[in-house]
């Protein structure tokens, strides 16, 4: 791979900043200084130091985050914070995004990666990937809503939603409940609630095809997801249709 590309997508700057620090003779490969941007390199082979630093290359980076209340899962706002806000800045050089959303209120599983490949096949309505949360929602949870549910509920502006499972955990005055979909209209599941006669107090993402949430990660922290995990997520791409943890 080119010396320039490679550092621009380290996070090290634009081509034309990369090109400076190069000319600056700032770049040493296996000790030697390097200036020419043409230059090829091996990051897995070859030790790369930009002044002083060792440069650490991945071709993406993959994070799993609790999501806290009050973010926006997105990359920047004017006005709001954003979960980009909650990544250290040397995880913030190779510009993770989140995959799909969740809403400001919402806490939970959330997925950030420079992966645009991968978010895609996870996004996709095709795929039907499946979302699991816990909800507490206010109002007598019944079985009467179990099967509304499964057959697909009438939106407030007319769409019916694909099939969802909702499992009672406690029925009372504040109801405690697991709610999986496969799909992602806005607020859809505290619109599917209102649907029923029923308000969302509290929503909690837990998790996503097969991945569950780290229930030791508090609310606002982030890791890398192991081999194992990225590879459970990288089987979507090949199963077309549903998911299998889905049982409708």
């Amino acid at each position: 791979m080119r010396i320039d590309k490679l550092l621009a997508h380290a996070g090290y700057g634009s081509r034309k900043e990369v090109k400076k620090l190069l000319k600056e003779r700032a770049v040493h490969v296996n000790g030697e200084v390097v200036t020419d941007p043409k230059t090829n390199v091996d990051p897995n082979k070859q030790e790369i130091i930009i002044n002083g630093e060792q440069v650490l290359y991945k071709e993406h980076v993959y994070f799993m985050m609790n999501k806290p209340a009050g973010f926006l899962s997105a990359t920047e706002d004017n006005v709001q914070k954003t979960v980009v806000d909650l990544l250290d800045p040397e995880d913030l050089r190779y510009n993770p995004f989140p995959v799909g959303r969740l809403d400001k209120d919402t806490e939970g599983l959330l997925l950030l990666t420079s992966d645009g490949q991968l978010a895609h096949q996870l996004t996709s309505p095709k795929k039907n990937v499946s979302k699991k949360y816990f909800a507490e929602v206010i109002g007598l949870v019944t079985e009467e809503d179990v099967e509304r549910f499964k057959a697909g509920v009438k939106l407030d502006d007319g769409y019916v939603t694909k099939p969802a499972l909702l499992e009672i955990i406690k029925a009372d005055g504040i109801s405690e409940v697991f709610v999986t979909i496969t799909e992602g209209k806005y607020h859809q599941i505290k619109r599917m609630f209102s649907a029923v006669g029923k308000k969302v107090k509290y929503l909690k993402r837990i998790q996503m095809g097969t991945l569950e949430l780290d229930q030791t990660l508090q609310t606002g922290e982030y890791r890398e997801l192991t081999k194992e995990e990225l590879e459970q997520l990288r089987s979507i791409q090949g199963q077309p249709g549903n998911s299998a943890d889905f049982p409708l």
